[in-house]
């Protein structure tokens, strides 16, 4: 069957393990992650790439998983956050208390720990470019660019 077409049983790389699921032409990586793959840390918000809350990566690139399509991803080595455990970026962000309701929490993480591999050295301009493409609502951000910082600066790659 052809996938770019119509749809149906596909391997996807997910947090470095082959899963296989079927999905239609039209779903999202988001829509899989969750409904398929019982995945829930990329939430659903904004359904238009504004707020970060799906933040997924793939080959370790940020990317909102609502704006892409499962086919899109076939053969890419997908990560979500329940692909990450006892990292710094995520003690960072307890340390830090950058975090409130945690909706949000996962997509900073993801960004955050893109950004730590992939700009060990990154400027405030940086930290704050990589930051803007999340939204949260509970707090002023400081807390968060705190634990970024934090993990910048100890010289951790993630």
């Amino acid at each position: 069957m052809d996938v770019s077409k119509t749809g149906g049983l596909v391997k996807l790389k997910i947090n470095g393990q082959t899963k296989e699921v079927s999905i239609r032409f039209a779903d999202t990586l988001l829509f899989t992650l969750r409904e398929q793959l019982g995945l829930m840390g990329a939430k659903p918000s904004c359904h238009n790439g504004d707020c970060g809350a799906c933040t997924i990566l793939i080959d370790e690139i940020p990317f909102n998983a609502c704006h892409l399509l499962t086919a899109e991803v076939i053969g890419k080595n997908i990560t979500t956050i329940e692909g990450l455990k006892d990292i710094t970026v995520q003690e960072a962000f307890i340390k830090h208390w950058a975090l409130q309701c945690g909706y949000c929490t996962p997509g900073f993480i993801l960004n955050t720990y893109a950004l730590v591999k992939s700009k060990p050295n990154a400027t405030d301009k940086e930290i704050d470019e990589w930051l803007d493409s999340n939204i949260c609502r509970c707090t002023g951000y400081q807390e968060i660019k705190a634990a970024v910082k934090s993990v910048l600066q100890s010289g951790v790659s993630s």
